[in-house]
């Protein structure tokens, strides 16, 4: 019952079959109802070669499923359910109406329309009658187990998604199902989470949300990038969030603690020295100030203290005493 579970129903009840959906939460589409903080980022108005490019990982396993369905595809399809839709920066696809709801309730309709049953039990095995088969020309049917009751089907789709949101239902149902039915199942590890940081810093600036700068991602030992973005992120009580952050931990491979430093540009339109020249701009304005004072136009004043312990420069120094070497390192 959730994004892919629904569409699935509905595209084969459409095709001629007789759709049954389960679904152990009281609602459908329980977890796209909660995505993009309730805004429900649907797809990104892409190529599908520019979409590929945009995956870590093992984006050939998509080829087949986006030459049938790109994201042209999918905007179409809910433009049709009666949703228009917006595209915002980034090229990142939104319900105008921005409520994931409108989603979510979109499929839900269209499975109703379609004939799809929906039975509201919990799925707790899927094995088939015949036993586990690689012929897959095997005329084979399939029961599906739930605390309840034991149904069977001449086929099964299971989507259940990962082992992201067990609240919503993704509590990794999936991955011992496939186990069961003799497929192979990967180690698994997480990825667009928060990431945790190390030291005081976050904690002491936690709740302030950052828009419109650079994130850059190095290993800790050194060498390029792994990781490079401008956008919004927030800083939490254990470290760095933020559409920008859930992006990067993507493409952090093998990620421990203190394997990657996170370097984050405040303000990323300017160079050095136009920086420079707004500092000494404001330092003219508030020259009889204290330095702790004179950061209000420059900074977010909840990252002021952090940003004056960083730069060493001891707080109570009037500005107009400030050397140029102590402005290069703030």
């Amino acid at each position: 019952g959730g994004a892919a579970g629904l569409v699935a129903a509905a595209e084969a009840a459409e095709m001629g079959a007789q759709g049954t959906l389960f679904e152990k939460n009281r609602v459908l589409g329980c977890k796209l109802r909660i995505t993009g903080k309730g805004r429900c980022n649907v797809t990104n108005d892409c190529t599908v070669q520019d979409f590929m490019a945009n995956v870590p990982g093992n984006p050939r396993f998509l080829w087949s499923a986006l030459n049938r369905m790109a994201p042209s595809d999918t905007m179409a399809m809910f433009e049709a359910l009666g949703v228009p839709l917006k595209t915002e920066r980034g090229a990142r696809v939104f319900p105008v109406s921005d409520r994931a709801g409108d989603i979510a309730g979109a499929l839900v309709t269209r499975c109703h329309k379609a004939g799809v049953e929906v039975i509201g039990e919990a799925v707790t095995a899927v094995k088939p009658l015949n036993g586990v088969s690689n012929d897959s020309s095997a005329d084979h049917k399939f029961e599906i187990s739930t605390a309840q009751n034991k149904y069977i089907f001449d086929c099964v789709i299971i989507a259940t998604g990962g082992k992201s949101y067990p609240r919503t239902g993704s509590d990794g149902d999936g991955y011992r199902f496939a186990r069961e039915l003799g497929h192979t199942v990967t180690p698994l590890s997480p990825s667009l989470v928060p990431i945790v940081c190390r030291g005081n810093d976050c904690r002491d600036m936690q709740g302030l949300s950052l828009k419109n700068v650079g994130l850059r991602i190095t290993p800790a030992s050194g060498g390029k990038a792994v990781y490079e973005d401008f956008g919004e992120m927030m800083f939490t009580h254990f470290g760095l969030t933020g559409p920008m952050i859930l992006s990067a931990s993507a493409h952090l491979p093998d990620i421990a603690p203190g394997r990657y430093v996170a370097h984050i540009d405040l303000k990323p339109a300017l160079e050095p020295a136009k920086l420079d020249t707004r500092l000494l701009a404001d330092f003219a304005k508030y020259s009889n100030r204290d330095f702790a004072n004179a950061l209000d136009s420059l900074l977010p004043q909840k990252m002021i203290p952090t940003v004056i312990r960083r730069s060493g420069i001891p707080p109570h120094l009037k500005v107009n005493l400030i050397t140029r070497e102590q402005r290069r390192r703030l």
